[in-house]
């Protein structure tokens, strides 16, 4: 069946949905334990899926993107959120931390190669994990690409995106004193790491409103509120990473060290209208990075779930599929 033809809903786009084979917790140093799944064909390629945030968590969802004839998909909730314990932990939490499990998750599941699957904070650590294990990724897929650059967190948090979106930029900003407005990552870092459960709880849940809000084209600016449990992890971790950059060398570090995966074939997604992570930093990569296909998504935020995205992700997964 051609899984992109028609303009019905994301949902036409998508394999059915599947199970999975292999569900455990891998202990971790640093006393994290990390939920892992697979599902799909155990003797397929392996692609490892990176979910965004940091924070988000895996859902079954997920799995869709995949033909489950071809493909063994490994999926992971990283540190701190999903069914990983303990549960919005930032402690021994850095993208390094991640690449250390993903490489653990590997020997573990006894992979070669992987094909990297990775969108929005996904995609981030997508490239950090190939730029320092070339010779584990296979070919990469990325959608929505975040460089954790601060001008990518300017855009978002420092007033760009709410150009576009005043009421919902007053209603984000106006928590915290006028005086604080001037950096609102720190501000929100006060709030989100205060003791105080009910006043992260309440600050978690404006930080994921605002982004929730502006996650797909065809949002309205109303956007329904995360349960607290998942908005606490979901703001903690991003805010965390965000303080610290990333946890990355320099401002630049994932363009300046394109040329590692240079030989690695690749595939961006981006969407036109993306107001999370404007398109600049998926077209500055695809610059750099010659052996990537970047497709531009009209009619497209920043959703996996827009019907664009998903049939574009399909396509690159099934075109991967047919060169083998």
């Amino acid at each position: 069946m051609d899984k992109i033809s028609g303009q019905k809903s994301a949902v036409h786009y998508l394999y059915p949905p599947i199970d999975p084979f292999d569900q455990r917790m891998m202990e971790m140093p640093g006393g994290h334990n990390i939920y892992v799944e697979q599902c799909g064909n155990p003797d397929g390629v392996p692609v490892i899926v990176l979910h965004g945030g940091p924070g988000g968590g895996c859902s079954p969802a997920m799995r869709r993107y995949f033909d489950p004839e071809v493909y063994r998909v490994i999926l992971f909730d990283q540190r701190g959120c999903g069914r990983s314990k303990p549960h919005s932990s930032v402690k021994n939490n850095t993208s390094w931390d991640l690449v250390a499990d993903i490489e653990r998750i590997r020997a573990v599941l006894d992979v070669e190669q992987f094909v990297v699957f990775g969108g929005s904070w996904g995609a981030t650590l997508a490239l950090i994990y190939a730029q320092t294990h070339p010779d584990r990724v296979r070919h990469i897929v990325l959608r929505g690409v975040f460089l954790m650059t601060q001008r990518e967190l300017d855009w978002f948090y420092g007033g760009g995106a709410g150009q576009f979106w005043p009421e919902q930029w007053a209603q984000f900003s106006g928590l915290v004193p006028e005086d604080e407005q001037g950096d609102l990552i720190a501000a929100y870092h006060k709030r989100l790491f205060s003791g105080d459960l009910m006043l992260e709880t309440r600050f978690a849940k404006a930080w994921s409103k605002w982004e929730n809000a502006l996650a797909s084209i065809q949002s309205n600016g109303q956007s329904g509120e995360a349960p607290g449990d998942y908005a606490r992890a979901f703001a903690r971790l991003e805010n965390h990473y965000f303080v610290h950059g990333g946890f990355l060398e320099s401002d630049g570090q994932l363009l300046e060290n394109v040329d590692r995966i240079k030989h690695i074939s690749g595939v961006i997604v981006q969407g036109r209208y993306d107001m999370i992570c404007p398109p600049k930093s998926a077209y500055d990569l695809a610059k750099r990075w010659r052996n990537a296909d970047l497709r531009f998504v009209r009619n497209a935020g920043h959703a996996l779930s827009e019907p664009g995205i998903s049939a574009e992700l399909v396509r690159a997964m099934d075109q991967f599929a047919e060169s083998l």
